[in-house]
């Protein structure tokens, strides 16, 4: 039986350092968010990664939420967790543009407990531009584009 590394394969992703990110914003944790471990709970982390990238493309006037003809539906997410946040700590969420297609984006987050240099957690998630009556894919909007342009 052959020993088992204690180190983890150069294959497993790494903590990203702020200077990985574009744009930040931050985050409350909030009470409900620890689960019985004591540390925020997974599906809290798709949140932050959804609030962080809506919130910046509503800012930018690339997004709007109620009256667009266009609007991103996320077709795919992965995190990666390295170590635990939890209530009551502030979060930043820095983000960039990873991938830009003609109809798709690929945004990175990292989660960065507040003046921490590492992240705490890193992923992404990838949002398809589609027209909102059809659902359809269209070409990114030129708002969009234009604040995608920040990200980079």
């Amino acid at each position: 039986m052959a020993a088992m590394k204690s180190e983890p394969s150069s294959k497993w992703p790494q903590p990203q350092a702020r200077s990985h990110y574009r744009e930040f914003r931050t985050l409350s944790t909030r009470w409900m968010d620890n689960d019985v471990y004591g540390h925020v709970n997974n599906v809290v982390y798709y949140s932050w990664f959804d609030t962080a990238v809506n919130a910046f493309l509503v800012e930018r006037g690339a997004l709007d939420l109620h009256a667009g003809s266009v609007i991103g539906l996320v077709v795919e997410t992965q995190c990666n967790y390295f170590s635990p946040l939890a209530f009551p700590q502030l979060v930043d969420a820095g983000i960039r543009v990873a991938h830009r297609g003609n109809s798709s984006v690929r945004y990175d987050v990292g989660l960065f407990a507040q003046g921490a240099k590492q992240a705490a957690a890193q992923g992404h998630f990838v949002h398809v531009y589609v027209d909102r009556q059809s659902r359809r894919p269209v070409p990114l909007p030129a708002a969009l584009l234009s604040a995608l342009e920040m990200l980079k």
